[in-house]
């Protein structure tokens, strides 16, 4: 191969900015701000940052249900799109409200019974001797208050994503640009009992995340309806609840690996978090700060992903197969190129964030080793995380179901768990030994790209 054939024109980039462009803003200031926000809860003291940390991994598999659950019918509206069928849009649509408004249901059901035995799974003594009940006590009253946000965030995630899909990416920026700064803003006034509020610690954070997602939800749906050429498919979206039988099938049989392969690798994630936990809740506490500000760094890979999957599915959808497979192999190798830099940037700044936080200093030790790993593995995340959605682009659910959280599950997290239960490895040692198992990923990533299996077209007629 040439080397222009790993490596596009101005055209290209120009698209591919246009594309991934107000993603990335709208992702690295809402990490921003949750690092803010992260910094914020941590001047309380480690007991309240530990108590939110576990309630937000708690959280995460709600969120990745949502973003699982919408993926299905995400496939067909960018396709759908490419084609020029607005009503086929429609019905991907009206379908992810159904998907969204379930999956709040039954997380809400789950939390409400079972949240105070899943906080206490996180619970252990460690070298610092911290206080466990206070650390329960503080993610129950700050998981009583999340749980409203969950439907504004459900329903934000169905209008955002289908706005991307059709091709409008600047209003979801916009509109969750706004909710952070008030997030940010009531984050400080009530956290802290600033210009005369009561200063409510942990719960003042879930009242600020409520409000904004609120404001967040309301922006994109006030916008959506009231720019309809910019949003036809909004045009008789309501007109009928109905979704037809064909597409539902065809989303629950694409759709039901993604949503359940989406659940499982947070619910995986959030296991390895666990795992870690067993080194004491100053390990709760480190990990808490390193993954927030590995976010901050991770949105470039995934902004990009988020490309991937809209610039592949749209070229699938339109025909254009071999155009599809070429700009799949420049967006990926213009992604890991990107990622090396990032990561250089993370490790250089990994020694100075956590020095920010009211923490303990073998917190702090254990935040800044974790970092560098992850700075390291970036361009390795980049890839897989790019062959996932490409993967997934062309309709390959229940390989990217295999590739992802079958992969979690059936090596990463019994790695952790052997080595958290059996041994006396240090936390940094078992984080890295977790972290390398990427390796593996990336060249089982490397022969599913290489096979074509994803090159399908789905909405042909």
């Amino acid at each position: 191969m040439k080397l222009s054939d790993f490596f596009g024109d101005k055209a290209f980039y120009r698209r591919v900015f246009a594309v991934a462009g107000p993603i990335l803003v709208q992702n690295v200031i809402t990490n921003f701000v949750s690092l803010l926000d992260n910094i914020m809860v941590g001047q309380v003291g480690t007991e309240p940052m530990s108590g939110v940390a576990i309630v937000n991994q708690l959280l995460f598999v709600f969120n990745l249900c949502i973003f699982g659950g919408l993926a299905g019918p995400g496939i067909f509206s960018a396709q759908y799109y490419g084609k020029g069928d607005l009503e086929g849009v429609r019905s991907s649509f009206r379908a992810k409200l159904y998907i969204g408004i379930g999956a709040v249901a039954v997380f809400a059901a789950l939390f409400l019974s079972a949240g105070e035995q899943l906080i206490s799974l996180f619970l252990h003594e460690g070298e610092d001797n911290l206080d466990l009940h206070a650390t329960l006590l503080y993610g129950k009253d700050y998981l009583g208050v999340m749980l409203l946000q969950m439907l504004p965030f459900a329903v934000t995630q169905v209008y955002s994503g289908t706005l991307r899909e059709t091709g409008e990416t600047l209003l979801p920026m916009k509109a969750g640009i706004g909710a952070v700064c008030v997030n940010l803003c009531f984050n400080y006034v009530l956290i802290f009992g600033k210009f005369g509020a009561p200063a409510l610690g942990v719960v003042g954070a879930a009242i600020a995340t409520l409000i904004a997602r609120i404001v967040e939800c309301s922006i994109v749906i006030v916008w959506t309806h009231t720019h309809r050429r910019r949003s036809p498919f909004i045009v008789g979206a309501y007109r009928t609840l109905r979704v037809p039988a064909p597409l539902m099938k065809q989303i629950a049989r694409m759709g039901m690996p993604l949503l359940v392969n989406e659940v499982l690798w947070a619910a995986g994630m959030t296991t390895l978090n666990q795992c870690y936990s067993m080194r004491g809740l100053e390990v709760v506490s480190a990990t808490n700060i390193a993954s927030t500000v590995s976010n901050l760094f991770f949105c470039f890979f995934l902004a990009m992903g988020s490309t991937v999957s809209i610039i592949v599915g749209q070229l699938l959808g339109a025909g254009e197969l071999e155009r599809a497979v070429d700009e799949d192999r420049k967006l990926i190798v213009f992604t890991v190129l990107l990622n090396i830099l990032v990561g250089a940037v993370m490790a250089a700044l990994a020694p100075v964030i956590p020095q920010i936080y009211n923490t303990t200093a073998t917190a702090k030790s254990i935040a800044v080793s974790m970092l560098f790993v992850s700075a390291f593995m970036m361009p390795f995340s980049s890839f897989t995380n790019d062959a996932y959605f490409t993967l997934r682009s062309g309709g390959k659910t229940i390989i990217t179901f295999l590739f992802d959280s079958g992969f979690t599950w059936l090596i990463a997290v019994p790695t952790a768990y052997v080595l958290s239960r059996f041994t006396a490895m240090p936390i940094v040692a078992m984080f890295m030994c977790v972290q390398s198992l990427e390796f593996i990923k990336c060249f089982i990533g490397f022969l599913l790209l290489r096979s074509r299996k994803w090159v399908n077209n789905l909405v042909r007629e």
